[in-house]
């Protein structure tokens, strides 16, 4: 039976735990319910600039005592931004809870915004990276085929022109917005008592000087779907980098058990069929996969694959051709027994961890996802059959919803590629 508790505090702020006693650390997670979709186009990246500037020090510890003092505890501390929430965690001993809450919550709630243009320099190196490595270009990309100019559409990361010119006061005033009580969870997993957890961390925002209750915002929904879009750009690489895919479903759709499973049938792992086909079978690709993301009103699922130029044609083929095998129904025997036992088996082995435990309650209370139990979850999974497989893949993937993306030398040879999926898409693009 899972030992799960939640609270609310007096300032709206959430706090959730599951007590795991046979361990001897703590996950804690401080999770804000602020990402990338809820910038404006001149503020595009400041969701994850501000994660950054949440390390560079904070009323009562500057940077080198915050790594410091995680150092000397042994434990690991980190922060990421997504499209929709941005997350502030560390794993610690249990005897060093109080310690790592109070710096966290310090950290969370009273950023001094030190630093600002050293900071600002690192970001942008990162966005460099990122154009450089063409992999993961790719999937900016493809969101931006998707979504077009909607804010999914977006980098998570920001455009250099934003990051290299948005000010101090925009940055604070950002995070005075977003950064309240009522858009905060706290979610902790591990060796501690839930009421322990709530009146620690409700010493550490009094010394905070946390803000009083505020109103929770409220994320503007997508009002409709852009079409479907392609998107290149050129690079002299060894490889081209296609992704390939459509919008998919929200995170609380029912359907949402059998899109995981679509996915791990499709690319999701060494059995699955892009592997094997394009990778174990032809030798095509030494990367290939597929992958899901879903969002509060709508999802994305695709598939990525890394080829050199004389592959590009039939890799496409490929793709389009599994697709259509699902769609019709045509699963091989096994299949999806074997995609079922898989998914269980990875969600029961990332329980084990702490980190993993807290993630999942921190992310359910933050995107407002009911949490259901383990079994729940072995039932829903067990639940879906072929025909509702079937039917996902031909509502969500037919030919003339899919978007691509591509990064590579030619773009004449990459839209013919793709036209082997979607004459409508190129032409389209082409007019």
């Amino acid at each position: 039976m899972q030992k799960v508790v939640l609270s609310e505090l007096d300032t709206g702020e959430r706090v959730i735990s599951e007590r795991v006693a046979s361990v001897r650390s703590v996950a804690l997670g401080f999770w804000i319910d602020v990402g990338s979709r809820d910038e404006r186009s001149d503020r595009a990246g400041v969701s994850h600039f501000i994660e950054h500037l949440l390390f560079k020090g904070s009323r009562r510890f500057d940077a080198q005592e915050i790594a410091e003092t995680f150092d000397a505890m042994g434990a690991e501390l980190n922060a990421a931004t997504s499209r929709e929430n941005t997350v502030v965690y560390a794993r610690v001993p249990d005897h060093h809870v109080e310690t790592a809450l109070e710096v966290m919550t310090d950290m969370v709630f009273a950023p001094a915004f030190t630093e600002v243009d050293q900071e600002r320099e690192v970001v942008l190196e990162e966005i460099a990276m990122y154009e450089d490595t063409p992999q993961e270009l790719v999937h900016d990309l493809f969101s931006e085929a998707v979504f077009a100019d909607h804010p999914l559409g977006r980098p998570v990361i920001g455009t250099a022109e934003v990051i290299a010119s948005v000010s101090r006061r925009a940055l604070a005033g950002y995070h005075r917005t977003a950064y309240t009580p009522g858009n905060v969870v706290v979610a902790a997993a591990g060796n501690l008592e839930h009421d322990r957890l709530v009146a620690l961390l409700q010493r550490s925002e009094r010394r905070a000087g946390a803000p009083a209750r505020a109103g929770t915002r409220v994320r503007r929904p997508l009002a409709r779907l852009p079409g479907p879009g392609l998107r290149f750009q050129r690079k002299e690489t060894e490889q081209y980098h296609l992704c390939l895919g459509a919008t998919g479903i929200s995170r609380s759709d029912r359907r949402r058990f059998a899109a995981s499973l679509l996915d791990a049938i499709l690319g999701g792992s060494a059995s699955s069929r892009l592997f094997q086909e394009i990778r174990e079978k032809r030798g095509m690709a030494y990367a290939v996969y597929s992958f899901a993301a879903q969002y509060t009103d709508t999802g994305v699922l695709g598939v990525y694959v890394g080829t050199r130029e004389e592959n590009l044609a039939a890799c496409v083929e490929i793709c389009v051709e599994q697709i259509a095998e699902i769609a019709a129904g045509r699963l091989r025997k096994g299949e999806l027994e074997r995609a079922k036992e898989s998914l269980k088996g990875r969600i029961v082995l990332s329980l084990e961890s702490t980190s993993n435990r807290m993630s999942r309650l921190g992310k359910a209370l933050v995107t407002d996802t009911e949490l259901l139990t383990l079994d729940r979850v072995m039932a829903e999974i067990d639940a879906v059959d072929g025909d509702e497989l079937a039917e996902l893949a031909s509502v969500l993937l037919p030919p003339e919803r899919l978007a691509a993306a591509g990064v590579g030398s030619d773009e004449a040879r990459f839209r013919a590629a793709v036209g082997r999926a979607s004459s409508s898409l190129v032409e389209q693009a082409a007019a």
